[in-house]
């Protein structure tokens, strides 16, 4: 047991299973318990305690429906979420690259205990890595009316937690051998967003100097979608869309409340944008905080000062088709009613069934939605940072595999293991096809060194990103199978990108 000292207390934490030269501290809080007086707020200080709290097991989740393999699950006696783990192979004075990774989950589900976010590996290569929890769902995103007089319910309170978190790395790292000065904050998903958000946030400047993005999604929404969103919920929980109604539902209450809201946008085809996929929750542009969405914030310059590097896999959406989670689009009508309900033009449909002869009509649909959510999003997001004259890196993983006699392809979340070095972590196999091979375990030492690298001096190892300039491809060879997905980009370029939520 090694001791560690804060300023509001004492923390103690063991030698990590896998690498005994790792140090790792779990459900340290960061901030106070964002319920009673305290809930729809802001985040506020944690309280401090006497003498040493034992830091061995992960703090509890954020209210969620989820289960995810190997990680702890949501109980609505749970209130102390606002926490975060620390990997440390160092100690006081010892100034090393600080990783803080924020969780994706579409804003409604995830935790900082996913076996798969396990800080070992990348602290074994010099890091520190820091994992969190933050407000998800209604809690951390619905839009709260204001009340006169009354204390105001920002929006975007999991952006807020998120910057609270990275205001408690920037006081309290060096303690554990951190350099406050060398901080990256890194996400996937809608982690990816959140970072992104973070970039053009005021309130976060000078609390990171460099960023990764892995699959940032298309999901900010504005605040008229917002506060309709908020009246389905209210509706939904059977209270009013107030202050004070929302208020007098339970987290649980709101949790049920916005799946019901998700399940009738999936069961109706004719609800526009939200039947292919229900994520009713992101972040809220042009508020207070978030005056910009942050393709709109990157082409402007903000966050110029930090350095980017951006990832996306190739494949996105086959994931999200492979656990049941989207809409299925099966003949060349429904195609059309989809490109209709996202602003897309026909000529976007006709260019993918050029550039994939012989694919079915659903998988012209998955490749099509995942490079808009995803894909193109997040090379738009690294080209407009380098346009505007930040530094920036772009990559693309490719890596595919045939694995339980069927074809595992470059899809959503597939890079994470590979990227933080867990790809021999059973809770992940299911990603990656089975068990990794030789050339998988490669792949990963190559990714976690990239990663290290760049938090540590700004450079991952290949040329900088301009606008279509150099991508770096992650594949079980390091060049293979990446030329063909450029293609794919040139019909974006001509049609556009739809940006917020109607």
């Amino acid at each position: 047991m090694r001791v560690f000292t804060t300023r509001t207390g004492a923390v103690a934490g063991r030698p990590a299973p896998r690498d005994p030269g790792v140090v790792v501290l779990r459900g340290i809080p960061y901030a106070a318990a964002p319920f009673g007086a305290g809930r729809f707020r802001a985040p506020r200080p944690a309280a401090s305690w006497d003498g040493v709290r034992d830091c061995d097991e992960f703090g509890p989740v954020a209210p969620q429906a989820a289960e995810l393999p190997g990680s702890p699950v949501w109980s609505p006696a749970d209130e102390d979420i606002l926490s975060l783990n620390i990997w440390t192979p160092g100690g006081s004075g010892d100034a090393l690259p600080v990783l803080v990774w924020i969780h994706g989950g579409a804003f409604v589900f995830g935790s900082s205990a996913q076996p798969d976010f396990d800080g070992t590996a990348l602290a074994g290569r010099g890091l520190v890595v820091v994992t969190l929890n933050y407000r998800l769902g209604f809690e951390g995103f619905g839009h709260v009316p204001s009340t006169g007089g009354a204390e105001p319910c920002p929006d975007n309170r999991g952006l807020l937690d998120q910057i609270a978190a990275l205001r408690w790395v920037r006081d309290e790292i060096a303690a554990f051998g951190g350099d406050p000065g060398r901080v990256t904050v890194a996400g996937q998903s809608s982690g990816a967003t959140s970072v992104a958000c973070l970039m053009a946030m005021e309130a976060a400047r000078g609390l990171f100097r460099r960023a990764v993005l892995h699959s940032a999604v298309n999901a900010c929404a504005i605040p008229e979608s917002a506060a309709l969103t908020t009246a389905e919920v209210a509706a939904a929980a059977g209270v009013p869309a107030t202050h004070d109604g929302l208020v007098s539902a339970s987290p649980k209450e709101l949790v049920d409340a916005s799946d019901q809201v998700a399940e009738n946008y999936r069961s109706d085809p004719g609800s526009g944008r939200r039947h292919y996929d229900p994520a009713i929750y992101g972040p809220v542009a042009g508020v207070s905080g978030l005056p910009l969405d942050p393709l709109t914030a990157c082409g402007a310059g903000a966050g110029r000062e930090v350095d980017l590097m951006v990832c996306h896999t190739a494949e996105e959406y086959w994931l999200l088709d492979a656990v049941g989670s989207c809409a299925k689009v099966t003949t060349e009508e429904q195609l059309a009613v989809f490109a209709s309900d996202h602003r897309l033009p026909g000529s976007l449909p006709a260019a993918y069934r050029a550039l994939m002869p012989g694919a079915s009509v659903n998988e012209l649909y998955l490749a099509l939605y995942g490079d808009m959510l995803f894909g193109e999003y997040s090379s738009r997001l690294a080209e407009s940072h380098a346009r505007a004259g930040g530094r920036t890196y772009l990559s693309r993983f490719v890596r595919q595999r045939d694995g339980r006699g069927e074809r595992v392809r470059a899809w959503h979340c597939a890079d994470i293991p590979f990227a933080f070095g867990n790809v021999d972590d059973e809770n992940v196999h299911f990603l990656m096809g089975g068990p990794p091979s030789a050339a998988d375990r490669d792949l990963a030492g190559r990714m976690t060194h990239a990663w290290a690298e760049f938090a540590a001096t700004g450079d991952p190892g290949w040329p900088q990103a301009s606008s279509g300039g150099a991508v770096r491809i992650w594949d079980t060879s390091p060049e293979g199978g990446g030329s063909r997905w450029d293609a794919f980009r040139a019909p974006w370029r001509a049609a556009g990108l739809p940006l917020l939520a109607p």
